[in-house]
């Protein structure tokens, strides 16, 4: 009995084994080992994930990214659709034209000046007849006066009084006060004839009354 009891006898304080690993050593050991398992897995799993799971994936991953985007308030989204809205409206009214014209370069302003001493005498008295406050209903005495006149001739001349031009200024001179150019333009006769009538007889029609009576005006 005292044999087999001192067979079977283990000492209280044996040495530790020699190659025993450190507890803090094991543990590390299993936590990089469990995140590379972890990694390992999301790799494989993202390999093998494909169609209605790989879709699932991607919803969530832009449900995420909508998440962290920022959130316009109500007030925000309103003015940036009015500002949106108007420069379609500018876009789309811009003729063509316009467009063209303000791409050019800006050049030198150009301006034109028009010869009016080959026109018809009696188309410029039309013209000019409101300038003084006449109608057009006054042409008509206008044109019976000066063709009676000078026929509308601008070189018209009377021998006899030196009267000249379309209204037969006497003496054709005193027309300068209305442009140097008197003796040659149809518009300065007419305009200087017009003064004369408004002044004399207030109105064509009144000139021409006159004439009929009296044979000159």
């Amino acid at each position: 009995m005292s044999r087999s009891l001192s067979k079977r006898y283990v000492p209280k304080h044996r040495t530790p084994p020699k190659h025993a690993a450190p507890t803090n050593v094991l543990r590390n050991t299993l936590v990089i080992t469990s995140v590379a398992a972890a990694a390992t897995g999301v790799a494989v799993s993202g390999g093998v994930l494909s169609g209605t799971d790989a879709k699932t994936v991607s919803a969530a991953t832009s449900l995420t990214d909508s998440a962290k985007a920022p959130v316009l308030s109500a007030a925000q989204i309103a003015a940036r659709t009015e500002d949106d809205v108007s420069r379609d409206d500018r876009r789309s009214t811009l003729d063509p034209a316009k467009r063209v014209a303000l791409s050019t370069d800006t050049g030198k302003a150009v301006t034109t000046t028009e010869d009016v001493t080959d026109d018809d005498p009696r188309s410029i008295a039309q013209a000019l007849l409101a300038e003084f406050g006449f109608g057009q209903d006054q042409f008509g005495c206008l044109d019976s006066l000066w063709t009676r006149e000078s026929n509308w001739r601008i070189d018209a001349d009377n021998p006899s009084s030196s009267a000249y031009g379309i209204p037969q200024a006497l003496p054709g001179s005193k027309m300068s006060s209305a442009g140097a150019d008197w003796a040659t333009n149809p518009a300065t006769q007419i305009r200087w004839g017009l003064g004369y009538i408004q002044d004399r007889y207030g109105s064509p029609c009144g000139a021409w009354s006159h004439s009929e009576s009296s044979g000159w005006y």
